[in-house]
């Protein structure tokens, strides 16, 4: 039996581990949940695992959750909040694997956390290693941590990697649906609305990684992503555009040779192959060959999509352009959703961010979170003045 943490339990990465748990009693147990805000799912979380400890975004959020248990007689759970309460849902001492699904930076502190505790990370949070990956990659190998991928791209190339040794890979390709924008006309961007960006044409997700998926942001924070989870360079760490989502991600070897991950598109899939690697436990998550009878791969347009552009610039660049990436991007989408900045406003308030973020390499997690504070309030400067 595993016992497991989830870091953002009552969002889709978090929900999918519960029904891996559900579907697996006898190997997963989950024991420490990170829930947020949702203070009624949390309460059904706790109602039906139990855990030792839940913890919510706020103090009144957990008063209010302490009183939804109360009121219903379940006792024995510990009540906590803010990050020191997710940061101990990571660190439990019986906690042996942690799910790290809190979407942002704002889950880096207790990721970081499990970490230096050598727990072993299934990582859904590519933010992390977005902001930070030099400190976290560092400290897992120091702590002789696995951190498994479970976004399914970094997912897929893992498993394709097993097929062969880091020195023989030439390449990995991560593929990319192109978002609803794939064949919209280029003039017709600038009246894109949050109701269209919104609509994704594969995946249901949160609202800012669907806008990110709209804008191809994401795919260029995967590249960074893939830069440090697999040692390449961002000129080895290739993107192509497949819109039917059946090839999650490509791995191409030094002879030639390129294997290919074909699966549901279904988070369970790569959730269930991190928690049980290196095991491959029998599942009813079967894919249906007849999904192959069409299978298109195109280069993407980056003067359509300049934000996968300046995810490559930064990952060029280093680390605290890639910690500016990132907050100014979440500043953007925000400002985008509620009507601040048009859709193109956000490749340009995040270039101008680029622009005026000073190169450095932070040593520790209170400087990457000093320096995504000052791009956060670059952002929002930015587009104070459009």
């Amino acid at each position: 039996m595993k016992k497991i943490a989830i870091l953002g339990s009552t969002g889709s990465i978090g929900t999918s581990t519960l029904s891996i748990c559900e579907a697996f009693p006898d190997r997963y147990q989950p024991i420490a949940l990170a829930a947020g805000s949702n203070v009624d799912l949390a309460f059904k979380q706790a109602a039906r695992w139990r855990p030792q400890i839940i913890s919510l975004s706020t103090q009144r959020h957990a008063e209010t959750l302490k009183a939804h248990l109360a009121a219903v007689n379940i006792t024995g759970i510990e009540v906590l909040f803010g990050t020191p309460g997710t940061i101990r849902v990571a660190t439990l001492p019986e906690v042996e694997f942690v799910v790290s699904a809190i979407v942002g930076v704002a889950g880096l502190e207790a990721t970081y956390a499990a970490v230096q505790a050598g727990k072993h990370i299934g990582l859904a949070n590519k933010e992390c290693l977005v902001a930070a990956g030099d400190l976290v990659l560092a400290a897992a190998q120091a702590k002789g941590v696995a951190l498994l991928p479970i976004d399914s791209e970094h997912n897929a190339v893992h498993q394709c990697m097993r097929g062969g040794t880091p020195a023989e890979v030439a390449q990995v390709w991560l593929t990319a649906s192109g978002g609803p924008f794939r064949n919209l006309p280029a003039e017709k961007f600038a009246a894109i609305t949050p109701a269209q960006a919104l609509k994704h044409p594969t995946w249901v997700m949160g609202q800012r990684i669907t806008i990110d998926s709209a804008t191809m942001m994401n795919k260029g924070f995967e590249v960074i992503e893939a830069c440090h989870l697999f040692q390449l360079p961002p000129d080895r760490v290739r993107v192509t555009v497949h819109p039917q989502s059946t090839v999650h991600s490509l791995v191409e070897f030094v002879d030639g040779s390129i294997l290919a991950q074909i699966s549901v598109t279904d988070m369970r899939l790569p959730i269930l192959y991190a928690l049980a690697y290196p095991e491959r436990p029998a599942s009813n998550l079967k894919f249906d060959l007849s999904q192959l009878s069409q299978l298109d791969f195109s280069q993407p347009d980056l003067d359509r999509f300049p934000c996968l552009r300046l995810a490559y610039e930064a990952a060029a660049s280093g680390p605290s352009a890639c910690i500016a990436l990132n907050a100014a991007d979440e500043v953007a989408v925000a400002a985008f959703l509620s009507g601040q900045i048009p859709f193109l406003g956000i490749p340009d308030t995040i270039e101008r961010v680029l622009e005026l973020t000073p190169a450095h390499r932070p040593a520790s997690i209170p400087e990457v979170l000093a320096i995504d504070q000052k791009a956060r309030e670059t952002a929002e400067s930015v587009i104070s003045q459009r």
